[in-house]
């Protein structure tokens, strides 16, 4: 018997990651830690129990990951390899993989395997091995060519036999296999050349292998959709010839023949398998577990938003990507029996179990002792259990996830949470919704320890709640000072009190920039026109003359001498961002779309500090010059601000706030700048004035026009 339990999404990938999905998935030197590696630049060291990181590196831009990182468990150190040839080591104290210890290898990498109880080995693309002591003894030493050209590796695995390290590594050159099977404690490296027996000839996609007494059981799931297996000798009678095996049928149709891709296998003890892939062509991709012992499908699991056709197992949990996000779904596997094959144990009568099978072929059912008499027991067994389950009354998703608000873990509240939003949704999903957080928040004002805050981010991010639907929730977060959920409420929420706006951008202002920092806030194109300004750097700007507006320019004659004596400071001011990126993304995504009226708005802006009133205030004219630099006056990115909406705020708050902001000596320069801007305005609007008078009146000459001739010169003085 086996059974998948509830999974869990531990990550989104990282960016980087390409469509194939992530490099690997390694376990750490600790039980519950593993390294996750993209197809990009990082590696991440996730613990699974708390389903958070604990550490992330990144090579340089322009540099790439090319093998999954791996952890030395002699030392406790990890290990990586970029650009093929370069290997990187490092402990959880570095936090800059540019700076750790660093070797370049002659030769490109195809994988670093590491496993308990011996040293670290590097595999080659050419087939040779070295462990990793010698490697970094000579990091430069010739390494030779073992497999023969267009011979490509396609797969491996590293572990151990009798207490002693084997490395298998199987390779494909125009359609044949051949595995190579490295025994350290002779240095032997043998070949075997895999015949694909009596069926016809398919693609194999994925291998995985297990040790069982005097032979190697090698896995293959092919392109057809079936399982075949290869048994390769522990010791060979002749280790240095080439030999060849022959491989069986195992399973057949466990899944779809069409599937050309995002299939994967992988072996979980003696008699079970987890297969990946769509078991019928027109079906949506599935995780299973088969028994190869009696070739029965003991459960399956739907897994709706697809995958990468890639699957790793570490002690009871198998890793996958689903959709866009790693997950993790632990599973279970009882000593394999006949009962437990065909679902008939005890404890596969719970209802909460859904354990799936799938006949092969039963027709010799007699030969295993399958008689005529337990066949009919084993309908009344399976009919008493049916009327069993269907008498027992089904509590809806919306019931247990109430039900688990009051009383359990926030890790059990989330997988509750998980069930209810994977249900359709019914017309009281809004309301239920919001019974939900406001009972979060009931008990977290009972409990203050009890902070369900990722729960409440799945719930904003419904699009279903409103502020008047749970008011407590942004007086919540004001509470707590949680940034990131008071974007999303602002971005979301369509009936928010303008004292409350108020407060979101007293805290927007008013909050360091080192917990900015630690705080994940969705950047949506701020970066396109802050990427410019990095750590303070300012960068000089030249001659801007935009629709009459030049911040250099000096119209103001009673200023004139204190602009003269610092050009350099009205420079800056003009051309950097005066706040990070971060607050920025506050700010733009945030407040300035939000809906106010003028008359409630104006007298909370007059609670918020003179100084941080000065700060975005300079943001705000930070953005008009950005508007500024194109002709359609407009921000760059996704739903920017409007030059209206910027001008609004502008206004709100030199209204609210002018007697206060005028005193301040840092506002000086700002008001100024300000004011020459209005004026050039004024300016411009008596010049367009002028010019519409008179293109009235050579409207009125061309009406009054007789002549009509095809074709005639006129010179038209305007005075």
């Amino acid at each position: 018997m086996a059974a998948l339990e509830e999974g869990f999404t531990l990550t989104a990938v990282p960016l980087g990651s390409g469509p194939d999905g992530p490099l690997g998935v390694e376990q750490s030197d600790k039980t519950d830690q593993f390294l996750v590696t993209d197809s990009g630049r990082t590696v991440i060291l996730y613990k699974v129990s708390d389903q958070k990181p604990l550490g992330s590196w990144s090579v340089k831009q322009g540099q790439i990951i090319t093998c999954p990182a791996v952890c030395n468990f002699q030392t406790g150190e990890y290990i990586v390899v970029h650009d093929n040839k370069v290997l990187r080591i490092w402990n959880n104290e570095d936090v800059n993989l540019d700076k750790v210890f660093k070797a370049t290898l002659s030769a490109e990498v195809y994988r670093i395997h590491s496993i308990q109880g011996t040293e670290p080995l590097v595999l080659f693309k050419e087939g040779a091995i070295r462990g990793l002591e010698a490697l970094l003894a000579e990091p430069q030493q010739k390494i030779e060519t073992v497999i023969s050209d267009e011979e490509v590796i396609k797969w491996t695995k590293f572990f151990m036999v009798f207490r002693h390290p084997v490395l298998i590594f199987i390779t494909e050159k125009r359609g044949n296999y051949f595995a190579y099977v490295q025994k350290f404690n002779s240095r032997i490296l043998s070949k075997y050349t895999l015949l694909l027996g009596q069926e016809e000839k398919s693609v194999t996609q994925s291998f995985s292998t297990s040790v069982h007494r005097k032979f190697i059981s090698l896995m293959s799931l092919s392109s057809d959709g079936c399982v075949y297996e290869t048994l390769i000798p522990i010791h060979p009678s002749d280790p240095e010839k080439n030999q060849r095996v022959v491989r069986s049928l195992l399973l057949k149709s466990v899944v779809s023949g069409n599937a050309r891709s995002g299939i994967a296998l992988t072996i979980l003890d003696q008699d079970h398998v987890a297969v990946l892939g769509p078991p019928l062509s027109a079906s949506k991709e599935c995780l299973s577990i088969w028994n190869t012992k009696f070739q029965t499908l003991q459960t399956s699991k739907e897994l709706p938003q697809g995958t990468s056709g890639q699957l790793w197992c570490h002690g009871e949990n198998l890793f996958m990507l689903h959709g866009k996000f790693l997950t993790v779904i632990p599973y279970k596997c009882e000593v394999s029996s006949l009962a437990g094959a065909l679902g008939k144990l005890k404890h596969s009568q719970d209802p909460d179990i859904h354990a799936m099978t799938h006949f092969v072929n039963w027709e010799t059912s007699q030969g295993y002792g399958l008689g005529s008499q337990n066949s009919e027991q084993s309908k009344r067994i399976l009919r008493r259990r049916k009327i069993e389950v269907s008498v027992q009354p089904e509590v809806p998703p919306s019931t247990q996830l109430l039900a688990a608000v009051q009383k359990d873990s926030e890790k059990h509240i989330e997988v509750e949470l998980r069930k209810f939003l994977a249900v359709k949704r019914t017309p009281d999903f809004h309301t239920i919704i919001g019974d939900v957080v406001i009972g979060l928040l009931g008990r977290y004002k009972a409990e203050p320890s009890f902070y369900p805050r990722n729960c409440l981010m799945q719930l904003i991010q419904t699009r279903v709640l409103s502020y008047s639907l749970c008011p407590g929730l942004m007086e919540f977060a004001l509470e707590k000072t949680d940034v990131q959920i008071l974007q999303l409420c602002l971005q979301q929420f369509p009936d928010i009190p303008e004292s409350v706006t108020c407060a979101c951008l007293k805290i927007f202002l008013s909050i360091g920039d080192d917990s900015l920092q630690e705080t994940d806030i969705n950047m949506e194109s701020v970066s396109d026109y802050t990427a410019t300004i990095q750590d303070g750097e300012i960068e000089e700007q030249t001659e801007i003359l935009q629709n009459g507006f030049n911040p250099e320019e000096d119209n103001c004659e009673n200023c004139a001498q204190e602009l003269i004596e610092k050009p350099r400071a009205a420079t800056e001011e003009s051309t950097s961002c005066p706040v990070t990126g971060k607050r920025a993304a506050l700010l733009r995504n945030a407040i300035l779309h939000s809906a106010y009226s003028e008359t409630f708005l104006l007298p909370h802006l007059k609670d918020i500090p003179a100084q941080h009133i000065t700060l975005f205030l300079q943001y705000l004219y930070f953005l008009y010059l950005k508007c500024s630099e194109n002709a359609t006056m407009t921000l760059p990115g996704i739903h920017p601000p409007t030059l209206n909406q910027i001008m609004d705020w502008i206004c709100l708050l030199l209204d609210a706030n002018f007697t206060v902001v005028v005193m301040i000596p840092e506002a000086k320069r700002l008001l100024l700048s300000l004011y020459k801007f209005v004026k050039s305005q004024i300016s411009i609007c008596s010049e367009l004035n002028k010019i519409e008078v008179s293109f009235r009146e050579l409207q009125k000459l061309n009406q009054e026009k007789t002549n009509t001739e095809l074709y005639s010169i006129e010179v038209l003085e305007l005075f």
